[in-house]
């Protein structure tokens, strides 16, 4: 809806249909993290720790910042936001291999 009334705002002004189609700036802080980066994040949660000299057997949201901070990809990130744009992304690397190392006991 605000899309249309934004069209029909802009019409009979000159502008072309690329400029009446742009967004317009948008409120709130610019985005912090390019989306290479947060890719990167989840190829990192979806591979294995060990692979990265971690002992662990799953990522933690912390392990995880930390060692993307260390491999220089982003240069801050909190665990929180970790936490937050893994549960997004609906990706759980405690659960990863959950299917091939079934609970013991």
């Amino acid at each position: 809806m605000k899309g249309r009334n934004r069209w029909l705002e802009s019409e009979g002004k000159d502008l072309s249909i690329l400029q009446r189609l742009q967004d317009r700036e948008r409120v709130g802080a610019p985005v912090k993290f390019s989306m290479e980066q947060v890719t990167e994040l989840f190829a990192l949660a979806c591979s294995s720790p060990s692979d990265y000299g971690r002992p662990i057997s799953h990522w933690t949201a912390r392990e995880l910042a930390e060692e993307i901070m260390k491999q220089g990809i982003i240069e801050s990130i909190s665990v929180r936001h970790v936490g937050r744009l893994l549960e997004e992304a609906e990706i759980k690397p405690h659960a990863s291999r959950y299917w091939l190392t079934p609970p013991c006991g």
